[in-house]
């Protein structure tokens, strides 16, 4: 059954006269539904992932390079990443506008994470001291209600790592980015009771004498 346009006098299918589509028309549809619904999940997934970081710029500084030209100026951004539940990550990026330093020093720090073990207070499990270059970094276990006792970058490191109560004490260089380094290889360091016990050969129960 078909209906005319008075104008054209042309006839306009009717709505029972247009084909159903094929199984290969409706296996391509329902294919791709399926295909959004994943694109959907997969950026809900990672946005819900996102949400758990924190960065934190630590220093923002104009630099230059001197090229045939002249001089070509940009920005370097140091900022630390971590979720507050034992991962941190320090990052450096530059780039001509302070925006794409930011976002590139945060890639970076998330490339470069620590896993921290924590203990029940969110301290330390023991001492531990990193350093680098001119910098030196050592940490001591806090008891509860101790707080970050420390300064500078080696405080945020520690913050965004998730440990509450330690005691921290910046030795030699006081530039940002080597304090901050300084710390990821001290929390690197770390090891919990039982893993210093299994590799030192000692029973656990030792470790507390």
């Amino acid at each position: 059954m078909t209906q005319t346009d008075s104008n054209s006098q042309s006839p306009i299918p009717a709505a029972a006269d247009v084909p159903p589509a094929t199984e290969g028309q409706q296996g391509q549809q329902q294919g791709q539904r399926h295909e959004r619904r994943e694109r959907r999940e997969r950026r809900t997934r990672r946005e819900e992932r996102d949400s758990e970081w924190q960065e934190r710029v630590v220093q923002i500084r104009r630099v230059s390079k001197t090229v045939k030209g002249g001089k070509k100026m940009s920005f370097r951004a140091i900022l630390v990443v971590g979720n507050e539940k034992g991962q941190v990550g320090v990052g450096v990026g530059k780039a001509s506008d302070v925006i794409g330093a930011v976002r590139k020093g945060v890639a970076d720090g998330k490339k470069h994470l620590v896993k921290v073990p924590l203990t029940a207070s969110s301290s330390i499990p023991t001492v531990a001291q990193g350093r680098d270059g001119a910098a030196s970094v050592l940490m001591r276990p806090a008891a509860p209600g101790t707080g970050v006792i420390a300064g500078g970058s080696i405080r945020t490191v520690l913050e965004l790592a998730g440990v509450k109560n330690v005691l921290a004490k910046r030795l030699g260089s006081k530039t940002p980015l080597n304090n901050a380094r300084a710390a990821m290889m001290a929390l690197s360091a770390l090891r919990t009771h039982r893993a210093a016990a299994k590799e030192r050969g000692i029973p656990l129960q030792q470790m507390y004498s």
